[in-house]
């Protein structure tokens, strides 16, 4: 009997228990609007929302439509105010383009500035297209017209210079890297439209320290290569004569100092490259835009040279050399640059070599290009560059080739290849430690260019009496090398030249000697010979001597 009292207690307070739940739930599907039903109201939703167009229809056509259409508007419709502008007025005072110009540019600034929260990305687009429309109706007071409001076209330049200050400040202030490439255009295009030289080399170069400062402040790393073009591309059209205003199209060789200009800017970008920050590796950036300052800047200094300046041609790249080559020492000093003091350092050596074809005759050319040579390993080796060092043996070659081909008369100075090739290969060998080279490939090959260059230089260059005498004397002084250095490499060498010189005492000296220098041939290398072998056998004799005392 109490257990069946029991039972409709608890059956109660499940009942209660389950009744409250249900209460609770209900509460809380009220609070978050879910609906009485949750598959209900799911099924509600799904009937509700509908379907989605999937992105890939449509997604780049709204793009297209609502930005695309935008941008492109906007320049169309600047430029139809602009060609406004340049129309003649003739019946009308001069200002009146440039002030009905001025008029639509607070116009559409009023414009930009009320649709700023509404149509953010139409307000920026219309700025731009009033900064560029403010620019141009200045630069409509004097030019484009016959009768120009403003005569003093210094004072017109003057007032460009400031609206390009104004729109860069404009640009800084949003922060957009479009704005300030479209008012850096206009600066160049302001010392461009200036005809004045030094007017447009010392904007140029104002506007490559204003590229690189924006550059710096606000890490557009794209910019830099916009300025270097620019730069390079507006003193190219001032050496052509600036037909953009209407010159006729010749090279312009006053003033010489222009040249200096285009180092100017190269140190400007350079200085861009060091201020970037400490201990900031070398990006795909960085290495791409010191290439293309290096290109721009020395494609144009050697064009320019070449066309207009031929008789200083050496002066001037001896100069250009020895700025590349105090970059690239700069570069390894400041940041043991691998790229950037390679690709100066290349240049610093071609503007060398351009210096040397320029300066000195044939074959005299072709002998201090070989001791150029020594230069470029002792830098290299500096530098821990293995590119340069390949790339210098065989440029090295391909001159010693040359040298061999289109010389014509060989004289003694011919010996400096194999002086310069056995000096490389020592240098080298000396300073294996900071190119860690595990092979012994260069160096043998700076060995072989030795071994040919020696009796061809002395075959050319002595008479024909002595040859097998100078011979000797080559493989002697690799037996002395052999000695000091205690490296066998040079008695394998002495070895080789006593084979050719007993090849040539035995075809041509049999042929063509006369009988003393013949007979004197002979018995010296016959006496050499027996000495030298007797030798090799007190060699060998102490070699056993020391292998029997060890075993």
């Amino acid at each position: 009997m109490e257990k069946n009292l029991e039972e409709p207690n608890a059956n109660n307070q499940i009942k209660n228990h389950l009744g409250n739940l249900e209460t609770r739930i209900t509460r809380i599907e009220e609070h978050l609007n879910l609906g009485p039903s949750g598959v209900e109201k799911e099924s509600q939703l799904t009937e509700e929302i509908p379907s989605k167009p999937p992105e890939s229809e449509d997604v780049l056509e709204f793009h297209i439509g609502q930005y695309w259409f935008a941008r492109f508007g906007i320049v169309v419709l600047a430029i139809g105010i602009v060609f406004l502008l340049t129309l003649p007025y003739r019946n009308l005072p001069p200002a009146f383009p440039s002030i009905l110009g001025y008029i639509l540019v607070a116009g559409i600034l009023l414009l930009s500035y009320s649709l700023r929260k509404s149509f953010l990305y139409i307000s920026r687009y219309l700025l731009g297209g009033a900064l560029l429309l403010l620019y141009f109706s200045t630069l409509r007071l004097h030019f484009f017209s016959l009768q120009p409001a403003l005569t003093n076209k210094s004072l017109v330049l003057t007032f460009l210079i400031l609206v390009v200050i104004l729109n860069l400040y404009i640009s800084a202030r949003r922060k957009s890297v479009y704005l300030a490439s479209l008012n850096i255009s206009l600066g160049y295009v302001t010392a461009i439209v200036s005809g004045s030289s030094y007017f447009l080399f010392v904007v140029t170069a104002l506007m490559s320290v204003t590229v690189v400062y924006l550059m710096l402040k606000y890490q557009w790393k794209s910019i830099i290569f916009y300025g270097i073009i620019l730069s390079y591309f507006t003193h190219f059209i001032w050496f052509i004569n600036n037909p953009f205003l209407g010159n006729e199209l010749r090279f312009l060789s006053s003033p010489q100092t222009n040249i200096i200009f285009l180092l100017i800017y190269a140190i400007i970008f350079v200085v861009g490259s060091f201020l970037r920050g400490k201990n900031l590796p070398e990006d795909d950036s960085l290495i791409a835009s010191t290439l293309l300052n290096c290109l721009c800047c020395y494609g144009l200094y050697l064009f320019i040279t070449l066309t207009t300046f031929q008789s200083q041609l050496h002066t001037y790249h001896v100069l250009v050399s020895a700025v590349f080559l105090g970059l690239s020492i700069i570069f390894w000093i400041k940041e043991k640059s691998k790229y950037s003091t390679f690709f100066y350092a290349i240049l610093g050596y071609i503007a060398l070599s351009v210096a040397i074809l320029s300066y000195f005759n044939r074959p005299e050319y072709f002998i201090w290009l070989c001791w150029q040579s020594l230069l470029v390993i002792i830098t290299a080796l500096w530098f821990q560059s293995k590119i340069i060092i390949v790339a210098n043996f065989i440029i090295f070659l391909v001159v010693f080739l040359a040298y061999l081909v289109f010389a014509g008369e060989v004289s003694g100075v011919s010996l400096s290849y194999g002086i310069v090739a056995l000096l490389s290969a020592r240098i080298m060998n000396w300073q294996k430690h900071r190119l860690e080279i595990k092979t012994e490939l260069m160096r043998n090959s700076y060995l072989l260019v030795a071994f040919i260059a020696f009796p061809y230089a002395l075959y050319h260059s002595v008479p024909s009496s002595y040859i097998g005498l100078s011979w000797i004397a080559v493989a002697i002084f690799y037996y002395i090398l052999n000695l000091i250095l205690k490296n066998k490499k040079y008695r394998w060498m002495a070895v080789l030249t006593f084979f050719l010189t007993i090849i040539y005492v035995f075809i041509i000296g049999i042929a063509k000697l006369e009988p003393t220098y013949r007979i004197i041939s002979f018995i010296v290398l016959g006496t050499v010979l027996l000495l030298t072998s007797l030798v090799y056998a007190k060699m060998r004799a102490k070699s056993s001597l020391k292998e029997i005392n060890e075993g």
